[in-house]
């Protein structure tokens, strides 16, 4: 790959249960390269990659502040992206919430990425959250007592608070963003969304459109 032409790789994060899956799912439809994924739309490789590298297993939140930033990550994506099949003159994408908790070591190695920020309100995300069997992190009651807090709505409304910090840290950074709020397609409203496509680079038609409305109908 040729590593000094400009590199715009598309970056997708927000708390959990925000529909940064959905958010995801909607691009890969568009045509844009993501590799081999979970069932969340995480590359793999990669989001081991960041748990091994930027998560002490210590603290509840990554400390950006702290952050080791490896002078060979653009190296290190741009071999696994080519490995899985993506080029570096095709539109790609990484998607995770923890390129929120990372998002310096990204810019040092994509200055010219295109974040998306996806949000929720957060009295949604918390609902979510809660009624979700998975998310298990303020179930938790040791991660409540290192907070110093007795419930779980407490302890995810922490949580969100963190990623708020780093949306704003990452603006005033100069990140080069778009937000998007999924909700708005529950109502059929899918401008937003056609918008952060177009500005991606990629092609809204009238089949994804099809098939976002019939899953988005499944939920109601």
């Amino acid at each position: 790959m040729n590593t000094d032409k400009k590199i715009q790789p598309i970056l997708i994060t927000g708390v959990e249960r925000s529909g940064s899956t959905f958010i995801a799912r909607i691009l890969d439809m568009c045509g844009v390269f993501s590799g081999s994924c979970n069932k969340m739309f995480e590359n793999i490789m990669i989001h081991s990659l960041h748990y091994e590298m930027f998560v002490d297993n210590r603290k509840l939140f990554t400390d950006t502040n702290n952050i080791c930033i490896p002078h060979s990550w653009k190296e290190i994506i741009l071999k696994e992206i080519e490995q899985e099949g993506g080029y570096n003159d095709q539109n790609w994408m990484v998607k995770g919430g923890i390129l929120a908790q990372c998002w310096p070591v990204w810019k040092y190695a994509f200055p010219d990425a295109k974040w998306i920020i996806v949000r929720r309100k957060t009295g949604d995300v918390i609902q979510s959250c809660i009624k979700t069997g998975y998310m298990r992190k303020f179930k938790n009651p040791d991660n409540l007592h290192f907070l110093g807090l007795t419930e779980e709505k407490d302890g995810w409304l922490w949580w969100i608070h963190q990623y708020e910090q780093k949306y704003i840290e990452m603006i005033q950074n100069g990140l080069n963003y778009r937000e998007v709020w999924p909700e708005r397609m529950r109502d059929g409203d899918f401008e937003q969304v056609k918008e952060i496509v177009n500005w991606c680079d990629l092609n809204w038609n009238s089949k994804v459109e099809g098939l976002m409305t019939n899953l988005l109908n499944t939920k109601k």
